[in-house]
């Protein structure tokens, strides 16, 4: 049986490959590379790649090809993006909360500095300079719709309040939000509390 060892240089040669391909923006952690090499390899890689200015640490395992802007310089990667990049190695799924889900569907203004996301893994949280995300384990019924545009807007929903849900609001989510995915949200009506069912089969309909 033919034996192969991969050398620090050869995994790290293969841990930026992979990330160019990603693209700049992109958020990394460890776990991401462990078909590369052991653990240890692994970290060793990320921390040279590191020091070389190939990539950022933003936290312990934590890591981002960063972007940069003309005017503004090297770039943050987004609440979401990080997010995504720990639900991926742990394989699981996330929902928006709160002033996340508002803000992402364009009900808000409000950038939260504390990015909340609703997951069926462990709950976590990271601290990114001023940047705060937590991942919040929930229940079932919470995640029933996670990745899917009913539990976006039923978080939003939620995190407005039944009294801060107006036409104006309504009619933005109509004019915002493709027809044939509104449509879709009466699938999940009775996932939602009841007294959004009535908000939510509005937005399905077609005018505008």
């Amino acid at each position: 049986m033919k034996i192969v060892t991969y050398t620090t240089q050869s995994i790290e040669a293969k841990i930026i490959a992979s990330i160019r391909r990603k693209r700049r923006g992109c958020v990394v952690v460890p776990g991401d590379f462990l078909d590369k090499g052991s653990r240890r390899a692994v970290d060793l890689a990320l921390h040279r790649l590191t020091k070389k200015g190939e990539i950022r640490r933003l936290a312990r395992g934590i890591y981002d090809y960063p972007k940069s802007h003309p005017l503004l310089g090297t770039l943050m990667p987004s609440a979401e993006t990080v997010a995504r990049a720990l639900a991926g190695r742990d394989r699981t799924r996330l929902e928006p909360f709160g002033a996340a889900a508002a803000n992402a569907l364009g009900l808000s203004e409000q950038v939260p500095a504390k990015a909340v996301f609703l997951t069926d893994g462990p709950s976590r949280i990271v601290k990114i300079g001023s940047m705060t995300i937590q991942l919040r384990r929930t229940t079932p019924r919470n995640m029933a719709t996670a990745g899917r545009l009913s539990g976006l807007v039923i978080q939003a929903l939620r995190a407005l309040g039944k009294e801060h849900i107006t036409p104006g609001r309504i009619e933005h989510l109509k004019r915002t939000l493709p027809a044939e995915k509104r449509r879709e949200l009466v699938k999940d009506v009775k996932l939602a509390p009841a007294w959004m069912h009535t908000f939510l089969r509005e937005l399905a309909t077609e005018e505008t």
